[in-house]
């Protein structure tokens, strides 16, 4: 804006009287013309108001002066037998939104803290765990007493392949709290570990226990495995895939050694002790004698068919014997010749009719003596050879 009083007077050039009172507002304008430049830098510095403030019914904002703290009496402390605060939300965080009011049956006392106990902070919500399945009465008895059987997830594979209730035998505790470890661990279905738990604890510790310091480990030579029997592609499910099944080849004692249960030099009576603890416990039992998928170890299963059938075949050999038989020693040349039972006369060819072989050896008798006669004096006797004849067909 501008506010010189030479463009003021132009605009009133008509009389005396408007001339003063262009004058006064010339004046006027240049002050506050004056006051808008400094009046925020000296509002801000706190500076002294103009004398026409007044004049013009101008009230600039003025700052309030600080007021003296002795003025104001402050809190007194709080008392220790007060009960403690209540706890907020933080200040950078919204309060919730109010609901509905709780029923006065609902409402609880807030919780007053006694002297000396500070304030306990809110228990934050643990997560909701979603129910765990409830054990199977098998897997309940399978403890730890008897074995070291940790429960695994179901296999659900193509094919019927896999299985529930699927444990992985690791050990097994016999009576007296010793270990016998599963080389390496059998996976298989809790009621077949348990069978096998069985039958190591009442039948098997017993009978190492008089061989050599007692049972250490149980061979295992094929547990579960989704594959058809034999290993034959595109046979029947095989009951490994099924984890119904174990492979035994072998049981170590304490003292180091081990025992094959096809091997032939193990004592008969001891491979047959075993034969009738399995078949009585298993459903299936198949080792050497059954096929030759079975010479070197032995497979048991809990198959479950009808009229509960059972299949026990496994032939307990006999030991080979240590030194081989020998052969028969030939006939000496001194020896005298052997007899010969005289033929009876029903067995005797008709003279009256000879046949062809007959004729034939007349011949041959013939050709030798010719060829003697022929032979010179002092030349070495040799054999004749056998003339070969075609036999002649006899026409009717």
């Amino acid at each position: 804006m501008n506010c010189s009083a030479e463009k003021a007077s132009r605009k009133w050039p008509d009389g005396a009287f408007r001339r003063g009172r262009a004058a006064m507002v010339t004046a006027a304008a240049a002050l506050l013309c004056l006051g808008m430049q400094a009046g925020p830098a000296g509002a801000a510095r706190g500076a002294p108001s103009f004398p026409w403030d007044d004049l013009l019914g101008i009230r600039p904002h003025r700052a309030h002066k600080a007021v003296r703290r002795s003025a104001v009496p402050l809190p007194k402390p709080r008392p220790a037998e007060a009960p403690a605060a209540a706890e907020g939300p933080p200040a950078d965080q919204a309060p919730p939104a109010a609901g509905p009011a709780p029923p006065a049956a609902e409402t609880q006392p807030p919780a007053v803290a006694t002297p000396g106990e500070t304030a306990k902070p809110a228990e934050v919500a643990k997560p909701v765990e979603p129910p765990r399945p409830q054990l199977s009465a098998c897997r309940q008895a399978l403890t730890e007493e008897i074995a070291i059987a940790p429960s695994i997830p179901d296999i659900h594979g193509a094919g019927g392949c896999g299985g529930e209730d699927l444990v992985r035998l690791e050990a097994i505790a016999l009576p007296d709290k010793r270990k016998v470890a599963v080389k390496p661990a059998a996976i298989l279905r809790c009621k077949m570990a348990s069978a096998v738990a069985d039958w190591v604890r009442t039948d098997i510790a017993p009978l190492a226990q008089s061989l050599g310091g007692g049972i250490s480990n149980l061979d295992n030579f094929d547990s579960f495995e989704c594959r058809g029997r034999n290993r034959v592609a595109g046979a029947q499910l095989s009951e490994h895939g099924r984890a119904n099944a174990l492979d035994v080849r072998a049981l170590g004692l304490a003292n180091g050694k081990s025992i094959s249960l096809t091997d032939r030099s193990v004592p008969r009576d001891l491979r047959e002790t075993v034969l009738h603890s399995v078949c009585a416990r298993f459903s299936t039992v198949l080792g050497p004698g059954s096929d030759w998928y079975h010479e070197d170890h032995i497979h048991l299963d809990l198959t479950e068919r009808r009229n509960n059938y059972r299949i026990c075949q496994w032939n307990v050999y006999d030991p080979l014997p240590r030194v081989a038989p020998l052969l028969p020693a030939g006939r000496p040349e001194a020896a005298p010749p052997r007899e010969v039972a005289a033929k009876s006369d029903g067995s005797k060819p008709d003279s009256s009719k000879p046949d062809e072989a007959d004729r034939g050896k007349a011949d041959e008798s013939d050709a030798a003596k010719s060829a003697d006669a022929a032979a010179p004096e002092g030349a070495a006797e040799t054999k004749p050879r056998p003339t070969k004849k075609r036999r002649q067909s006899r026409r009717l």
